[in-house]
């Protein structure tokens, strides 16, 4: 049987739905024992879900700021150059480079290379995880190969909003290094033109 069959003072007062709620929490917390005398479990539970904060979102952690947050931006691929000590020769810079690699404040980034050759267009898409710590660059991802890591140092010239990234190749001592620009970021719209 339920309280509203079971206490007369709630059938009564059934007729008022705030009046029904109220006689039902009292029913609860001071005659029924569900959860320990005097039904303070009851009390407990509705103190917890009643209490501010709780069940709400929490706050967000503050945007990255300093140095760092500089690199978190859309670049757009400008040079890349190829160093293989295997062969002894020289330095290979790549024609035909483009795309852009976005490093987000979250640790994602994602990567859109584009190198267009004789025999066509070759693109390198990658979504994963990108580390910082001190110069190094870490980027973690999953590609049709699988798991990969790629490792390497970086450097920001804040000014000129240029990244160089070092990319470590092998045998040890052979690299890549890839040379990006940062998108300049968006101004104020212009005023609309009054006629």
């Amino acid at each position: 049987m339920t309280p509203k069959e079971t206490n007369p003072r709630i059938r009564a007062s059934w007729a008022n739905p705030c009046q029904a709620n109220r006689a039902w929490l009292e029913y609860l917390v001071c005659k029924s024992k569900p959860w320990g005398p005097r039904g303070w479990g009851v009390a407990l539970l509705l103190g917890a879900l009643l209490w501010p904060g709780i069940g709400q979102a929490q706050p967000t952690r503050p945007a990255k700021t300093g140095p760092r947050a500089a690199l978190y931006a859309t670049y757009r691929y400008v040079a890349y150059t190829v160093y293989d000590h295997t062969d002894g020769d020289p330095p290979t810079r790549v024609a035909g480079v483009a795309g852009t690699l976005t490093l987000f404040p979250t640790g994602a980034y994602d990567k859109r290379l584009r190198i267009t050759g004789p025999n066509g267009a070759r693109e390198f898409v990658q979504h994963g995880q990108c580390t910082v710590r001190g110069d190094s660059i870490r980027f973690a991802f999953t590609d049709a190969q699988g798991f990969d890591v790629q490792r390497g140092t970086y450097r920001l010239d804040a000014r000129t909003r240029r990244l160089t990234i070092t990319i470590a190749g092998y045998p040890p001592g052979n690299r890549g290094v890839y040379e990006l620009v940062a998108d300049a970021a968006p101004g104020p719209r212009p005023a609309p033109k009054r006629h």
